[in-house]
């Protein structure tokens, strides 16, 4: 008798870990189950995929979904729908909502709002301060947490760390990995000046949060992360130097780029976006993205992250400096690497280790990450030669901009199959919304 699965997806050129070869993939509970010919199979779904590519589900581990108490920017529904429309079938979220994600109550508040609501599935991180430094150590490893999250600069409130006593108490109280915007704000406040000459633009923003702004924080945390040795992840790297500096530190540091460092460039951005190409750390010179793409080549990047965090038109749009830094991302990570892989600046594999088989890596994702026996089916299934406009009407966000607007980018996803749910095919969703929140193997708990 013929196996029967609950979805066959049949016919693509199947990234396994074994590399891409032509192979059918059956799931069954959720899982893969087998992976080969399957044609004298039968299934309750079947999912043609010829002339496609089938790719391991797209991990995004740094979103801002700014819910709770900014949700007139974006909210858990809207974020995770643009998401799986990008191919996205996970993501982790930032702890600079309102309030802030601080304590073991907020964070059952953000998994309750993502219940039923959440196209993805999702973790999110614990906001490290010291106001709850003591805490840490508990409540890093809640279910549903992705670790902790540290800004060293660019944040507010009880969230900012700028100092190094701080740093070094939250750095000592956990064991998970912890990640960290690294941007040093006692030098970001003694350049302020410099944005507030009259006529100031955007062009300016790299210049006050400059490439020594970026070295000097990342330099300190390694050194404090060395002294206690915990594992940390650093967010967004975006200079020529940072990268140099952190390929001899690859014991406990990893690494994270962003399609938007890796793609815009100063002044260029600046001149043709103004300050919606504003953002922390900001887009530097061309030199910069050339440093950020050799240490892709090199292994030193870990991951790509989006980075979406979105703003209004109407916010963006204010004068420099009052103007507020982030754009949207999400939608737009795969398609953008997907052109990138089109030009030759990446490998197939390596787009498949950033995206991927990376965040499962360092993260310590339990069954997720890689097409393989056991894991959950999640699959990005992508037309390479596709060529798609990017435009504002295709976008979820709430924002309702992309900084891509009208590029044309070759590579584009087709579908997106979560745990063997199809919940995008062909700029589709199909509904409803059945996110589960990420498990981690640091911190699996006994099964109910």
């Amino acid at each position: 008798m013929a196996e029967t699965y609950d979805l066959i997806v049949a016919g693509g050129e199947c990234f396994t870990t074994a590399g891409l070869a032509r192979a059918d993939v059956g799931v069954r509970g959720g899982r893969f189950v087998a992976i080969g010919d399957l044609s004298a199979a039968s299934a309750g779904e079947r999912f043609d995929a010829r002339g496609l590519t089938v790719l391991p589900g797209v991990i995004d581990s740094q979103v801002h979904f700014r819910e709770p108490g900014l949700e007139h920017k974006e909210d858990l529904e809207s974020g995770t729908r643009g998401a799986v429309l990008g191919g996205v079938t996970a993501v982790f979220e930032m702890p600079n909502t309102k309030p802030s994600t601080l304590t073991a109550e907020d964070l059952a508040a953000k998994l309750a709002l993502a219940k039923g609501r959440a196209w993805c599935d999702y973790a999110f991180y614990m906001g490290g301060s010291a106001e709850n430094v003591e805490q840490l150590p508990m409540l890093e490893r809640l279910p549903g947490c992705c670790g902790v999250k540290v800004f060293m600069g660019a944040s507010t409130g009880t969230l900012l760390v700028p100092d190094d006593p701080t740093l070094d108490r939250i750095l000592a109280n956990g064991s998970r990995r912890m990640a960290v915007h690294c941007e040093d704000e006692e030098r970001m406040n003694a350049r302020k000046h410099l944005g507030k000459v009259p006529g100031a633009t955007a062009h300016l923003h790299p210049v006050m949060r400059d490439v020594e702004s970026a070295l000097i924080a990342t330099q300190r945390l390694i050194r404090l992360a060395r002294k206690h040795g915990r594992r940390v992840h650093v967010l967004h790297v975006t200079t020529e130097e940072e990268m140099a500096f952190l390929a001899d530190h690859k014991d406990v540091a990893s690494v994270e780029a962003t399609p938007q460092h890796l793609t815009l460039f100063a002044p260029d951005c600046y001149d043709r976006l103004g300050t919606f190409a504003q953002m922390n750390p900001p887009i530097r010179e061309a030199r910069h993205r050339e440093g950020l793409w050799r240490a892709v080549r090199d292994g030193t990047v870990d991951v790509i992250g989006s980075d979406h965090a979105p703003h209004t038109k109407e916010e963006k749009s204010q004068p420099f400096p009052n103007s507020p830094s982030g754009m949207p991302g999400v939608q737009t990570l795969l398609p953008l690497l997907l052109d990138h892989l089109a030009a030759g600046r990446l490998t197939l594999a390596r787009l498949v280790d950033l995206t991927s088989a990376g965040a499962q890596r360092i993260f310590g994702l339990a069954r997720k990450g890689r097409i393989a026996l056991g894991y959950d089916a999640d699959l990005t299934v992508v037309d390479l030669k596709s060529k798609r406009e990017i435009t504002e009407k295709w976008m979820a966000t709430k924002s309702g901009w992309t900084p891509y607007a009208g590029m044309t980018v070759t590579g584009w996803p087709k579908a997106t199959i979560i745990r063997g749910r199809v919940v995008m095919r062909e700029d589709e969703l199909v509904g409803p919304p059945a996110g589960e929140a990420l498990r981690f193997m640091e911190t699996l708990r006994p099964e109910v």
